[in-house]
């Protein structure tokens, strides 16, 4: 078995979280969308985070801010906590630019638009 994708999936990243980060596919479920997103986050994928916010939201992002959060915290590990409708609660470990070990908790929600999903909100723990 090859090594384990960025988002916790036995499988290599290759065949797993690549095809949707390279538009190949479309995130079947908010918990796809949410696995992807943060393997985008590890890569540095910002096009696809932006692609995949909700269309009326992304106007709004800071393209250039997040590329520098993604860029300077090294990303440990995704844990999914729960994923129910179109809700995916996780947990996000990383290490931030001074060292520190952070996780960043958070219930997303998401919304099927057009035949695909985005990601739309979340709350913060």
């Amino acid at each position: 078995m090859g090594k384990k994708c960025y988002c916790g999936q036995l499988k290599p990243f290759s065949a797993c979280c690549a095809s949707y980060i390279r538009g190949e596919l479309l995130a079947e479920s908010p918990e796809i969308l949410m696995r992807s997103r943060y393997s985008a986050y590890v890569t540095g994928a910002i096009e696809y985070l932006v692609q995949t916010t909700a269309p009326e939201l992304q106007g709004a992002l800071n393209i250039v801010e997040i590329q520098k959060w993604a860029r300077e915290n090294t990303w440990k590990m995704l844990e999914v906590l729960s994923a129910e409708g179109n809700e995916v609660e996780f947990k996000a470990h990383y290490r931030d630019r001074n060292g520190k070990l952070v996780v960043h908790h958070e219930r997303s929600r998401f919304i099927y638009e057009a035949g695909r999903w985005f990601y739309q909100d979340g709350d913060f723990y």
